[in-house]
């Protein structure tokens, strides 16, 4: 047995043992734990943030701190009063009851982009629903994220969670990561973070609820509220310099709602590139030949970015704006940009707007989720078409597509974005997705399909009586 082997066996024989304990918890137990991790969580928000700030270079302070309010208190208040112990439904008219078990150990990838607020996160989800928590962090992000681990799992603990149900991977390279995936003992992986993290987790043969790029396209229709949209679109855009997947990531409008929406966007803080500009900021912003979104801009500010390109911009620039002339590897502003860099498309018409929104989501972001202002329901209609889990209908895209502050989704930070990425759902992943259902069927007699039989005997000059023979025999 090599070095690797034995540290997965180490780690996951201490995760299988916490998922026996657990398994014995009653809903009462669970709860406490669940309230000691959201209060910790809560608590320590500020400090999670700052050192993810500090260490990771992204974003903006203030809004970690959000993001870490969100994960901890918007995410528990989801799931505080659900049931995920023994029976949580009943049906005594059908005679079904369904009963929760845990799925057992869960390996959890967590990205750069939102580091300590992930990790609170998917903490939550997996105690509530019983699931020791291996996480595997981002090598920019190892020490918020380790730090984040060791204060959830003290308080998991001094609440009464059994010994090492959070737990943290200290050996991050990739092939430790991939043994782990590959383990047996494993569960469960929850997948957050790059594609390739994504795929490799998708091909370890261990059940896999992943996530895919976001690449969002925004359109906007003439009847919509274009002085919402326009706030909207800024305040989400630039929310922690849009590290968000779900962030705004092109706008396509026709010339007439162009002429209100652009004045609109400049005097909220979005610079409009000149062409020369929009071809720097490209190749600033994507490695073509690798076909993506180079790590060095990720989080950073719009100065800092247009100085990359090799150009300046005033200090109150919020968002950059480049104008491509079509979608695909030869216009790089077409891909996804986790950065307050926005592609902008006028188009001559209605049809082209929908087929270029089409083609954005087709190109970078099936699955994943769109966005649309229009007070016109036909549009609307139009537009939830596209293959995207979410549809977002006048909402700020970041905020609207992890739920629960504009819109009634689940709150999460992992979403999933359907078959076509390689996902096995289109949600928010939430604690429904982390518990094994039972069902309890009790004998409800279905007699329908003999009365249909005996009509078809009448029909067919069949003797009836041998039908019910038959029937009771095999009964």
């Amino acid at each position: 047995m090599d070095a690797i082997d034995q540290y997965a066996n180490d780690l996951l024989g201490r995760a299988t043992a916490a998922a026996e304990a657990f398994r014995t918890f009653g809903q009462e137990q669970v709860d406490r734990v669940v309230e000691a991790v959201y209060t910790a969580a809560w608590n320590h928000r500020v400090e999670f943030a700052r050192l993810a700030f500090e260490e990771t270079g992204m974003g903006i302070l203030e809004d970690k701190i959000l993001k870490n309010s969100y994960a901890s208190l918007l995410v528990y208040e989801d799931i505080r009063c659900r049931p995920t112990v023994g029976v949580i439904s009943q049906d005594p008219v059908l005679g079904v009851c369904e009963v929760a078990q845990p799925r057992g150990p869960v390996l959890a990838t967590i990205p750069v982009t939102n580091p300590t607020s992930t990790t609170i996160f998917k903490a939550l989800i997996c105690m509530k629903t019983r699931n020791p928590v291996v996480f595997s962090p981002h090598r920019g992000a190892r020490k918020c994220i380790r730090e984040t681990c060791r204060v959830l799992a003290e308080a998991a603990e001094a609440a009464g969670a059994p010994a090492n149900a959070i737990q943290y991977l200290a050996r991050s390279q990739p092939e430790y990561v991939e043994r782990i995936m590959k383990h047996r003992k494993l569960a469960l992986i929850l997948a957050t973070g790059t594609s390739s993290i994504v795929r490799t987790a998708q091909q370890s043969g261990t059940p896999t609820l992943g996530v895919g790029p976001g690449n969002v396209p925004i359109y906007v229709h003439r009847s919509a509220d274009i002085e919402h949209a326009a706030r909207s679109i800024v305040f989400s855009k630039t929310f922690d310099h849009s590290t968000i997947c779900g962030s705004e990531q092109a706008i396509v409008v026709e010339p007439d709602v162009d002429r209100r929406l652009r004045p609109l966007l400049e005097r909220a803080g979005a610079v409009f590139c000149t062409p020369d500009q929009t071809r720097a900021l490209g190749a600033a912003c994507i490695d073509l030949e690798r076909r993506r979104m180079k790590a060095e801009i990720v989080g950073q500010s719009p100065q800092v970015i247009a100085a990359r390109a090799g150009f300046a911009v005033p200090e109150g620039t919020r968002i950059l704006v480049g104008e491509p002339e079509g979608v695909g590897p030869a216009h790089p502003l077409s891909y996804e940009i986790l950065a307050p860099v926005l592609a902008y498309y006028t188009v001559g018409s209605y049809e082209t707007a929908i087929e270029t929104c089409a083609a954005l989501n087709r190109w970078g972001g099936v699955g994943h989720t769109v966005g649309v202002y229009a007070n016109d329901e036909s549009v609307v209609e139009d537009f939830a078409m596209m293959n995207a889990g979410r549809i977002l209908v006048n909402t700020p895209s970041s905020q609207g597509a992890i739920g629960g502050t504009f819109n009634t989704l689940r709150p999460s930070l992992t979403l999933s974005c359907g078959t076509e990425a390689g996902n096995v759902s289109t949600d928010n992943i939430s604690t429904d997705h982390l518990l094994n259902i039972h069902r309890v069927a009790r004998m409800r007699p279905n007699t329908r399909w003999l009365e249909k039989a005996r009509a078809r005997a009448v029909d067919e000059r069949v003797d009836a009586d041998e039908i019910r023979r038959i029937y009771n025999r095999n009964w």
